[in-house]
């Protein structure tokens, strides 16, 4: 018999199916003057991985550091050659611009990749992020795609770093107009915050990150925002050891949430982005003259006055975050909040961003968050004549 090849052989090829889990680990260590060599902070941090030979270093540094630290860049040298027997700066350190303007320039991303390269850097390497939030997101994104992702420590600089930005998973750069259109999930190595950095701010950073205190603290903890409420005058004043202590609860709440949520976003609920779909916005139609924390605020006060609109709020609890964003030196009303057709696009834009619903965090009370899938546009208007008028 001829077996006609013609014929096709049919197969039960039923669904080969599979999961599993991967564990992430990482400290955040807090500490000052972090590159004094009688600091052996950063050396500890990458001694524990436990390998013996001394580890590659590229040190990634934002450039307006210097202008406040202008010894920086030769303290890591002489910090890499105290602890030679821990690591080894492969090249120079690497300066990029402060701010915003990290993660707007595509060639920046390109030149931290090249220098990766150029100094041989592997997956038991570590590249150094030291700077603000929007230089470590730069930074973290060339890490997490350098070899499909090398060894990260961040050292954040500013409050909002050492708070929010510098610790948490995510990464990205701006593209298409859009705020971190390009990004990875991709925790850190290590986080170490220096609190000698802080005082080297200007008040508006000192500031600025405080927002993303108060934020927090309005979905998930009242008594936190009864300290921040209740310290506003030594805030102001800088006062270091109060601002630890903000550092501190805030950075705890961010990492109870990550490691008890959504930390890689499958789904469409982004609670620590409240307030953040009209700061996103308001950064991009201010052309980032705007400061991300004094975004963030403006976008606080949006939403909390929306939730007070809504009847969930009481008029003494709008009027406690109101005053406290107030008190702080935030400014709660721009003219671009009545550009309201384009402001209203980042509602688009933010649930653009996860895909799914738009799903948004407001207040049902200071403490306690409550998401929210549909929003009435006039309501928000109405808020935001209500910001126009505050005094």
């Amino acid at each position: 018999m001829i077996l006609d090849t013609r014929q096709k052989t049919k197969f039960n090829l039923r669904p080969i199916k599979q999961s599993f889990a991967v564990s992430y680990n990482y400290e955040i260590h807090f500490t000052q003057n972090l590159f004094s060599v009688k600091n052996p902070t950063l050396a500890q941090t990458i001694a524990a991985d436990g390998e013996k030979k001394p580890k590659k270093i590229v040190a990634v540094v934002d450039g307006g550091l210097l202008e406040f630290c202008p010894d920086l860049l030769q303290q890591i040298t002489n910090y890499a050659n105290f602890y030679a027997e821990v690591l080894t700066l492969a090249v120079e350190p690497m300066l990029v611009p402060g701010g915003e303007a990290a993660k707007n320039d595509p060639m920046l991303l390109e030149q931290i990749h090249q220098l990766v390269e150029a100094a041989g850097i592997c997956r038991h390497s570590y590249l150094l992020g030291i700077g603000g939030g929007a230089v470590l997101d730069l930074i973290g994104y060339a890490a997490a795609t350098a070899h499909r992702g090398v060894r990260l420590i961040r050292i954040p600089t500013t409050v909002l770093a050492q708070n929010d930005s510098g610790i948490g998973v995510k990464n990205g750069i701006n593209a298409f107009g859009k705020k971190n259109f390009l990004g990875t999930f991709a925790p850190p190595y290590a986080v170490i915050n220096d609190s000698a950095f802080l005082s080297t701010l200007c008040d508006r950073d000192w500031r600025s990150g405080i927002a993303e205190a108060i934020k927090v603290a309005l979905i998930k903890d009242a008594s936190f925002f009864d300290f921040i409420h209740e310290h506003t005058t030594v805030l102001t004043r800088r006062d270091m050891h109060t601002m630890q202590q903000l550092i501190y609860r805030c950075a705890q709440l961010h990492l109870e949430h990550i490691a008890g949520g959504d930390p890689f976003e499958k789904g469409s609920s982004r609670p620590l982005d409240f307030g953040h779909w009209a700061a996103h916005k308001l950064e991009q139609l201010t052309n980032y003259n705007l400061r991300h924390g004094e975004a963030v605020a403006i976008g606080i006060a949006l939403d909390s006055t929306y939730s007070y609109l809504l009847g969930w709020l009481t008029h003494a609890e709008l009027q406690q975050i109101l005053h406290t964003l107030a008190a702080l030196g935030f400014q709660l009303y721009v003219p671009e909040l009545a550009e309201t057709s384009s402001l209203f696009r980042g509602l688009t834009e933010f649930r653009e961003h996860l895909g799914g619903e738009l799903t948004l965090t407001l207040l049902q009370h200071i403490g306690k968050g409550i998401e929210v899938h549909e929003v009435n546009l006039s309501l928000y208007k109405q808020a935001i004549s209500l910001l126009h008028d505050f005094r």
